[in-house]
């Protein structure tokens, strides 16, 4: 893991300790690991992309493959198709390589409009997951 994860307060570079983190800062969540329930390393958090309207994280860009950045692939996921393990520090998604292979990505230099409603609705498909605001409304 590239980070320690951590998030129990807003001082950066507490450890966290509990079971369930309510608060955590960006930084300490940009490079940790994403693993799939078999224990297969599929990649790690790249970036992550906010919805400036509402303030949620909308996606997670993970990057897969590759060396030292040359040839990886890039994917959104969308940030609810991600779950914190805090005994393992590090993020699971439940999927296998080959789903990862042929997921929906880009490339560093290729980003897709993530603010587009369409896009995000193939996104959401592909992982099974529902867009944030459906589970705010009534």
């Amino acid at each position: 893991m590239n980070n320690e994860i951590r998030g129990n307060s807003a001082i950066p570079g507490t450890p966290y300790s509990g079971t369930s983190p309510r608060l955590m800062s960006v930084d300490s969540l940009v490079g940790n690991d994403v693993y799939n329930h078999q224990g297969d390393n599929l990649g790690g958090i790249k970036d992550m992309m906010l919805d400036m309207h509402s303030g949620h994280v909308a996606y997670a860009v993970l990057s897969f493959g590759g060396i030292f950045g040359m040839g990886e692939k890039l994917f959104a996921v969308p940030w609810n198709a991600l779950k914190l393990d805090t005994e393992q520090e590090r993020f699971l998604l439940d999927a296998d390589k080959e789903r990862l292979k042929n997921a929906p990505g880009f490339d560093k230099d290729n980003w897709p409009d993530m603010a587009d409603q369409s896009w995000g609705q193939q996104i959401h498909k592909y992982y099974g997951t529902r867009h944030y605001s459906e589970s705010l409304r009534p």
